[in-house]
């Protein structure tokens, strides 16, 4: 993992250098969001892409994912939503479609640090480019149009990580499933001296304290 970042930020200082314009997309920008089930939270240090055109592009994302925490262990953490959202990112202009996705990541729950790389298919990127007609509730019609600009990922306790490409009013497609790897050096690339970035929240810790960390789910 360590050698596949320093290739990111190899690629990323050669595109800069070469000048390559803007991305030629239907669309101003496609959008990468971060989501996590309930309760196991996390905290990403960095989201890396290389787009298709081989450009490397470093830590386009950090911060929180999206994630709900209902009181009283109403919530339930266990597998994925069967429609999920967008979750909570960043629009990426001037980045063309991407072809690897790197994740870093803070498990909280555990607490553990895990690197992930997501190989994004040239199917994926071909359902991002094309046209498509979808009937939208909040609207109440039928819209011409839209496109799945969006990749949303998955981080779970494990070093689990899913994708989908997904875009308003259209149903979400699995892109996969991958299993990240432990950070040797621990969270914030070891400058934190083990310290994670947050505390859990009352009602993770609660959930996680009389439940557990349903293991095997995702």
């Amino acid at each position: 993992m360590t050698r596949l970042l320093l290739l990111s930020l190899a690629l990323l200082l050669s595109g800069c250098a070469s000048g390559q314009g803007k991305p030629k997309l239907p669309f101003d920008a496609w959008f990468v969001g971060l989501l996590a089930p309930n309760y196991m939270e996390v905290w990403i240090e960095s989201v890396d892409v290389i787009d298709r055109r081989g450009l490397a592009y470093e830590q386009v994302y950090q911060g929180i994912s999206a994630i709900q925490t209902p009181r009283n262990n109403q919530g339930k953490p266990a597998g994925w939503p069967k429609r999920v959202g967008g979750g909570a990112g960043k629009n990426l202009p001037g980045i063309d479609l991407p072809e690897i996705i790197f994740v870093r990541w803070q498990s909280l729950v555990e607490p553990q640090t895990y690197n992930v790389r997501i190989n994004i298919p040239g199917w994926v990127r071909e359902e991002m480019l094309k046209p498509a007609r979808a009937y939208c509730n909040w609207d109440g019609k039928w819209i011409d149009g839209l496109y799945r600009k969006n990749i949303a990922i998955g981080l779970a306790p494990g070093g689990i990580a899913k994708a989908w490409v997904l875009g308003p009013c259209l149903e979400p497609i699995e892109i996969g499933r991958f299993e990240g790897v432990i950070s040797k050096v621990g969270p914030d690339l070891g400058r934190s001296n083990g310290q994670y970035a947050l505390p859990l929240t009352p009602e993770s810790k609660a959930y996680i304290e009389t439940h557990g960390v349903p293991y095997g789910s995702w």
